[in-house]
């Protein structure tokens, strides 16, 4: 693995780029995200949370860190991160071929075990969004010295993402967090009812009803599902809402949703 560190492609835009307004922020949105239903002494295992900008989509994202920071903060020491490839086509999936990844908020370790489940593609990682704007959250909820295991998924089925999970499969401090945002670009009552297709879907581990026009992180999300399906798991609903709710505009909205995954 490189030595290179993983500069931040967007600070500044999806997220405040001043380390004082960032914690703030995400500390604002993780203390006012909507309580989870209890556990009841399950073990949480996986997240999906929204990567959009954090004035569209942090409050989402906060149900889902408040979740982790509340029932496995302790204990989390690695994180396994997975998101779509916006911007340069990927085969698979990629890893940064860096060796940190940072933030505003200081550097986040890359797991030595990236390299193993994927190829560098440092060139699909530099412009995207989709992990980045989960680091700060992991960096605020989590304890420091955590490592993150960041993959991009392009054109992958989800036999291969599940097979890149179960490699991580029962090992004690480790959480995988997918991150996808949901519907695009519909108006406001329609992506109400579209993502709640789609949500009742995850929810129901079914990853053959999940259509790649209502996630675009379908394909790490189907790979989680298969995992899930295989494993026993559970899946919650935390929060469903969209850029209607968080920012205002209902002409176009984007959809986010926040899930649990528990055994």
């Amino acid at each position: 693995m490189s030595n290179a560190i993983r500069s931040p492609a967007v600070a500044g835009t999806f997220y405040p780029g001043d380390a004082g307004e960032l914690a703030a922020a995400v500390d604002g949105h993780v203390s006012a995200g909507r309580p989870a239903s209890a556990l009841a002494g399950r073990r949480l295992e996986a997240l999906i949370a929204p990567h959009a900008g954090y004035v569209y989509s942090g409050p989402v994202a906060g149900t889902a860190y408040r979740l982790l920071r509340e029932s496995a903060a302790a204990r989390v020491r690695r994180v396994v991160l997975l998101g779509p490839a916006h911007y340069v086509p990927v085969r698979g999936l990629a890893g940064p071929g860096a060796s940190e990844m940072a933030t505003p908020l200081g550097t986040v370790p890359v797991d030595p075990s990236t390299a193993q489940v994927a190829a560098a593609a440092p060139e699909a990682h530099a412009p995207e969004h989709s992990l980045e704007v989960h680091l700060p959250f992991l960096q605020r909820v989590l304890s420091p010295g955590f490592t993150v295991v960041p993959l991009l998924v392009g054109h992958a089925g989800p036999e291969e993402v599940a097979e890149a999970l179960d490699r991580f499969r029962g090992e004690d401090g480790t959480i995988v967090i997918i991150s996808s945002d949901l519907s695009h670009y519909l108006p406001y009552e329609r992506a109400r009812a579209v993502d709640e297709e789609t949500a009742r879907s995850i929810e129901a581990l079914d990853v053959d009803a999940l259509e790649s026009e209502r996630a675009c992180g379908a394909a790490p999300v189907r790979g989680l599902l298969l995992a899930a399906r295989r494993r026993g798991l559970r899946c919650e609903r935390l929060d469903l809402r969209n850029s209607g709710d968080t920012e205002g505009d209902r002409r176009r909205v984007v959809g986010y949703g926040a899930f649990a995954l528990t055994s």
